[in-house]
């Protein structure tokens, strides 16, 4: 049974966030203390109140700071609760985007960039002094980012319908536009392997409208895809997906996992987590479900941009939900929901970047935001 398919009174909510809740929450909502205790409903209501205070409430200006521990950062099930800094609280670094995406982090340079799509740039945020900047515009609407095991940076555009790489000459190389002859649709994500392989999906969203690219006609069944790094050569790994987004791999590079967002434009699309057995570093199999996005109380939002902690947990933006469930959803290896962060609009993705790798960065909708926690991310960007 999926961990997602029990009742929600399973999850491990530790008993003094849970009494938090019953003070902060049920007696303004009448119910009885006894009876919330004797049943264990605070992990099923946790869901409903995770909001306090409420995220659209909150200072994120930095001028009253939060107190410690952040109630913004949930422990879910006691495996979370040594990935959280009790010290540390979300701090919204930028704000000023339209839609934000792509976040990576260039560990020689000490800095993330991340692209802004409607606005056609990309910024930079350096961690030497906080300066943030204009790295790239016009970006071609560009989507995800990374960079490869040589320090150059890939990157997903949706206008031109490419994935290309920037030389350290400032040069951009080609890398995809093309399937079988066919124009790709409109690349979205992209991680690399050690192999020298990079791996990117293909779901179209930039030229399904004009403010994340242009209209256009999609001549390819959505899919995932893998460039050779040695000779160039592409390959089609999997079309499994409604529409492939967010993709990372295990820490020990022998999974792949991926989020299917189809349900933005297909009823029948599940709103989940699929994970594949990565073969000789080349192709995929056995393909399943890996989690359910479904949030019992609160229902089932889109799982976006996604990425792998060193000891092999998930973590996903999420969100179209709303308040108490847009964020970061974290799961451990297993399937289960061990924790959230939860933000006032939704999260596209994220990325681990600091100098120990520790400083998790959210591209949430118009703003950035960071939280250090006490585990590191697992790959290069």
């Amino acid at each position: 049974m999926s961990p997602l398919s029990r009742p929600a009174a399973i999850y491990c909510v530790p008993l003094s966030f849970a009494m938090k809740l019953e003070t902060a929450y049920l007696p303004a909502r009448g119910f009885n203390r006894r009876a919330f205790v004797k049943t264990g409903f605070g992990a099923a209501l946790a869901g409903a109140a995770f909001s306090a205070p409420a995220a659209a409430e909150r200072d994120w200006s930095g001028k009253n700071p939060v107190r410690y521990p952040d109630p913004a950062v949930v422990v879910l099930d006691k495996r979370f609760a040594k990935l959280k800094a009790n010290n540390a609280a979300v701090e919204r670094v930028f704000t000023g985007c339209r839609w934000a995406e792509g976040p990576a982090w260039n560990g020689g340079g000490r800095y993330l960039v991340w692209s802004d799509i409607p606005n056609d740039r990309q910024l930079r945020w350096l961690e030497e002094d906080n300066h943030i900047s204009t790295f790239r515009s016009p970006s071609h609407y560009s989507n995800g980012n990374t960079f490869d095991w040589e320090g150059r940076q890939l990157t997903c555009e949706h206008d031109t319908r490419r994935v290309v790489r920037y030389e350290h000459t400032g040069a951009v190389t080609i890398l995809a536009d093309k399937w079988q002859g066919k124009p790709l649709n409109a690349p979205n994500d992209i991680i690399v392997h050690p192999d020298g392989g990079i791996w990117f999906t293909d779901p179209g969203y930039g030229i399904l409208s004009i403010y994340e690219g242009h209209k256009d006609k999609m001549e390819l069944k959505e899919a995932v895809y893998r460039i050779d790094g040695k000779t160039g050569t592409m390959q089609m790994v999997t079309d499994e997906a409604y529409k492939p987004n967010g993709l990372c791999f295990s820490p020990d590079y022998k999974l792949l996992y991926l989020c299917d967002t189809g349900a933005t434009h297909y009823p029948e699309a599940p709103k989940i987590i699929k994970v594949f057995d990565v073969v000789d570093g080349r192709s995929l199999r056995k393909g399943r479900q890996f989690i359910n996005m479904d949030l019992p109380g609160k229902g089932a939002g889109l799982a976006d941009g996604i990425r792998a902690d060193v000891e092999g947990n998930i973590w996903t933006g999420a969100g179209w939900v709303g308040e108490g469930y847009d964020g970061i959803h974290i799961f451990s290896p297993d399937g289960t929901r061990i924790g959230m962060i939860l933000l006032p609009e939704t999260c596209a993705n994220l990325c681990f970047g600091g100098t120990k790798r520790n400083r998790l960065f959210m591209a949430a909708s118009q703003s950035l935001y960071s939280l250090y926690v006490e585990v590191a991310g697992a790959h290069i960007a």
